[in-house]
């Protein structure tokens, strides 16, 4: 998260300009205090008005604010801040800040700037690939900036991409991983998500409401601290972002239980997130099932216990974390499966619960574990996961 940081916001003349208000938007939806510098050649793209009214403060563009002699003072912005990050950031920028040519209040700025900066080019590719850009880019890679380039999609597979500003969304990742504590630096943690489907037949499965959602919150949180997470994820339509998540994709129970079986053994902690099918079809038609009578009756088995697996298999140095949705009874049945499958500790949630529970963008859980229950309030999935991640850091630092 970036809740209380300070961040200076470099614009510059690029048409990309415009991705500034949703980086701006995104900065302040994470609790992040933003002031933007923006050059003469950017306000010919995106008015100071309108960044204003994102961030509630005045827009710096000069180095004089008004005629009385009021000026803007790039050293006491420098001390300020914990970021800068200039995106877009132009050609020109990026030779002026690499040869020190301070022209104006954004450069000055930078040459003043106390905290870590981050730069996003947005340039056409001819630009991008000239050697002297390439030259530049490496002379602030070597003053310690970090270069924020295309990495992800479409964008980074096609060379046209090479110029184009990074998305927003990317930049915002690339701040919290830079800010976040590194207290599973060196960990390797196995995280289950999303459904399982168990084929009926070649068209119809059983299956279950899960997004995923919970599993990749989760899988980032840990990336971002550092971990390598090794994400067994069932069909969902998210795609982990991270680097350090290292990502199988399976289908059924049987799948994810071998593919989680075969890596809990090379990792320090396991959290089971998945919401794993408890049955399966006992049989599985080659054909589709035409509609015959007036009945279908399915015999159902039940699937391979993956907590259980793990729980058994579990060694001293080792964490195991399970997850209880209930609808009834629910810290009766969490502390019996807190028991039987030798967990350190369980995070249960309701559906009873509003705005927890599957599909929802958020959740309230309680984590039991043999030494007591923390209960807590509705929070978005990521500020869950980051409550579970600190769970799971005691839990290993207990060791």
């Amino acid at each position: 998260m970036l809740r209380g940081k300070k961040i200076v916001l470099g614009i510059t003349g690029s048409i990309a300009a415009y991705k500034a208000c949703l980086l701006i938007r995104l900065l302040v939806r994470r609790g992040a205090e933003v002031q933007v510098v923006i050059t003469p050649a950017g306000k010919e793209f995106i008015t100071p008005i309108t960044l204003s009214a994102l961030t509630s403060k005045p827009v710096i563009s000069d180095f004089f604010s008004q005629r009385d002699g009021t000026w803007h003072s790039h050293v006491a912005l420098g001390r300020w801040a914990d970021a800068m990050v200039i995106a877009p950031a132009t050609a020109s920028t990026i030779g002026k800040m690499a040869n020190g040519v301070a022209d104006n209040m954004l450069i000055t700025t930078y040459l003043s700037m106390k905290a870590p900066v981050f730069v996003a080019p947005a340039m056409d590719l001819d630009m991008f690939a000239h050697p002297t850009t390439q030259q530049n880019l490496q002379t602030l890679r070597g003053f310690g900036n970090h270069i924020i380039e295309p990495t992800s999609g479409e964008l980074a597979s096609h060379l046209e991409g090479k110029g184009r500003m990074e998305e927003p969304e990317h930049i915002i990742r690339v701040l919290e991983d830079f800010f976040h504590e590194k207290d599973l630096a060196g960990q390797r943690i196995l995280i289950t998500s999303g459904p399982t489907y168990e084929r009926i037949d070649p068209v119809r499965f059983i299956g279950n409401y899960s997004s995923g959602k919970m599993g990749m919150a989760l899988a980032e949180e840990c990336a971002m601290r550092g971990a390598e997470v090794e994400l067994v994820t069932g069909p969902t339509q998210l795609l982990a972002q991270h680097p350090r998540i290292h990502t199988t994709h399976v289908e059924s129970a049987r799948q994810m239980y071998e593919a989680a079986t075969r890596l809990y053994p090379t990792c320090q902690a396991g959290i089971l997130c998945a919401a794993v099918a408890d049955f399966t079809p006992e049989y599985t038609a080659d054909q589709k099932i035409k509609r015959e009578g007036d009945e279908l009756v399915l015999r159902l088995r039940p699937t391979q216990d993956i907590a259980k697996a793990l729980g058994q298999m579990k060694r001293p140095d080792q964490r195991l974390v399970g997850f209880a949705l209930e609808t009834n009874d629910e810290n009766l049945h969490a502390h019996e499966k807190l028991a039987k499958k030798n967990l350190d500790f369980i995070v249960l949630n309701s559906l009873r619960d509003k705005g927890a529970g599957f599909s929802h963008d958020t959740n309230k859980v309680t984590i039991i574990s043999p030494r007591g229950e923390t209960v807590y309030e509705l929070k978005s999935k990521q500020e869950v996961a980051h409550d579970i991640v600190d769970a799971l850091v005691s839990s290993l630092t207990e060791r």
